[in-house]
């Protein structure tokens, strides 16, 4: 995606409404970016469930409406869990550069989730800014993995086991 401009789908329950409004902010100045997409919450007094934001957001980008996706919430977990429900996404919790790095380059997660209680808004940013820098190589030795992820997704299940208890 080097000359590929993101659209990015944010949003967050109220337990990370600030971060998410602050990397809202930076997100809508960086030039690798063409649109951010707020889902919401927009403050602390909006008690909208994580749930609903998170697939809100995971459908957006599933449908192809916002390049990648970017999820607040207390730690960011209950936000995964949700994103990776929706088909066709791959949805990561990561609070240091090397998970965020391999969550792309490894696993093409197109959704980051992120915890406020759990990381300061420096480092959220230094690790958003990070994540929009990486780009999965379909022809890497990785795709072959994610390829196995994607089939049993759209089967819903593996055609035969493999591996150790197999058989």
């Amino acid at each position: 995606m080097a000359n590929e401009r993101y659209v990015v789908a944010i949003g967050a329950d109220n337990a990370g409404a600030g971060m998410k409004n602050e990397l809202k902010r930076r997100l809508e100045e960086d030039p690798r970016v063409a649109e951010v997409r707020d889902f919401g919450v927009p403050d602390l007094e909006d008690n909208t469930a994580y749930p609903h934001v998170g697939l809100n957001v995971a459908e957006a980008v599933a449908r192809g409406e916002a390049t990648r996706g970017l999820l607040v919430c207390g730690t960011g977990i209950g936000m995964a869990i949700t994103a990776n429900k929706v088909p066709g996404i791959r949805a990561t919790v990561a609070h240091d550069s090397y998970s965020v790095e391999r969550s792309v380059l490894s696993n093409d997660c197109q959704v980051l989730t992120l915890g406020a209680r759990v990381i300061g808004p420096e480092l959220a940013a230094r690790l958003v800014d990070e994540w929009l820098g990486y780009a999965f190589d379909p022809s890497s030795a990785s795709a072959a993995k994610v390829a196995v992820i994607s089939e049993y997704e759209e089967a819903g299940r593996r055609a035969e086991p493999v591996g150790a208890g197999a058989g």
